[in-house]
């Protein structure tokens, strides 16, 4: 990594995105950096991947750590490091050049051409009392980091999708009694999952239909949390799974087009509104979201920012 240096791209972000388009982009000769504050993302925080075309089961770390090595055995640098902010390296180029673009981060300055933003989501919170007095003291939004911890304890999971669904069988495998907080009236669930959650019986897993926590309460750790039925019943665990917020922020203070949820904008090139920007994975706007999917695009991103550079004249 040299601050010195003029990248073709700069990825940011080393989850299956990040390091996938990175990996491409290397084998396409573009010189290339990866940026990641958490190498690997959030499927990291994944127990097991099952939907991998070629691999029939792998847990979530293994399949990250194999694919930034991968990107880094084509000699992509990983810079450890957190973006602070992308601007243009040039507001006004000249007529038929386009600017290149300046990454900050909070120890280094980079150049390059093209920026991928491969940038991930954050965990979505519940937003009620007792929540954030008692994280990591009982709450967690990761089964798999913290599940162990519980074993033998009460616990539950709020959610509706596949994740919660995915959640509660890996707390199950811990727990004696794992309750399953679905806000509407359908647990929306892969069928593979959903059919597991119920093979595992109401006794062990049991599902609560229009059940929102409205209080997590207790003195140094959870002891229980009140619903919106007014009832409270005694949990040491709660584990949340309701989404994810994208992680746009410095992509939208650049100018580059965001939706409604702010999830960037991108054309079934990963091209963003703005030249030589690139967006891929759950941080971009595609409806359905799975590693694959985001490797997808990211790939799909290398091959433009390659077509892009050798067609644009770029002030760097």
């Amino acid at each position: 990594m040299d601050p010195q240096t003029t990248y073709d791209l700069i990825v940011i972000g080393a989850g299956c995105a990040g390091a996938s388009g990175a990996m491409y982009a290397s084998r396409m000769n573009l010189k290339t950096l990866m940026i990641a504050e958490l190498p690997g993302g959030l499927i990291t925080t994944t127990h097991l991947v099952e939907n991998w075309p070629g691999i029939k089961s792998i847990t979530g770390p293994d399949l990250a750590s194999a694919l930034v090595d991968h990107a880094t055995s084509f000699g992509v640098p990983l810079a450890n490091e957190k973006v602070l902010e992308v601007s243009r390296m040039n507001e006004k180029s000249e007529a038929g050049k386009q600017s290149g673009y300046i990454v900050k981060s909070a120890s280094n300055t980079y150049k390059t051409k093209t920026v991928l933003f491969a940038t991930g989501t954050k965990y979505r919170k519940m937003g009620v009392p007792g929540e954030e007095e008692f994280a990591n003291k009982g709450v967690s939004y990761c089964a798999l980091c913290d599940g162990a911890f519980f074993k033998g304890k009460t616990v539950c999971i709020v959610g509706s999708g596949d994740s919660a669904a995915k959640e509660a069988l890996l707390l199950s495998e811990h727990c004696p009694k794992v309750y399953l907080f679905v806000r509407g009236d359908k647990l929306k669930a892969e069928p593979v999952n959903y059919d597991r959650v119920i093979a595992k019986g109401s006794d062990k897993i049991e599902i609560r239909y229009k059940t929102q926590i409205t209080e997590v309460m207790g003195t140094k750790s959870v002891e229980k949390v009140k619903l919106n039925s007014g009832e409270e019943l005694a949990m040491q665990g709660v584990f949340v799974a309701i989404g994810h917020i994208a992680l746009s922020d410095i992509a939208g203070k650049l100018g580059v087009a965001l939706n409604e949820k702010g999830e960037i904008i991108i054309n079934r090139q990963s091209e963003t509104n703005t030249p030589g920007i690139y967006a891929a994975g759950d941080v971009a706007d595609t409806i359905f979201k799975q590693a694959i999917t985001g490797a997808a695009e990211a790939v799909t991103a290398a091959y433009f920012a390659f077509d892009y550079i050798g067609k644009t004249p770029i002030e760097c």
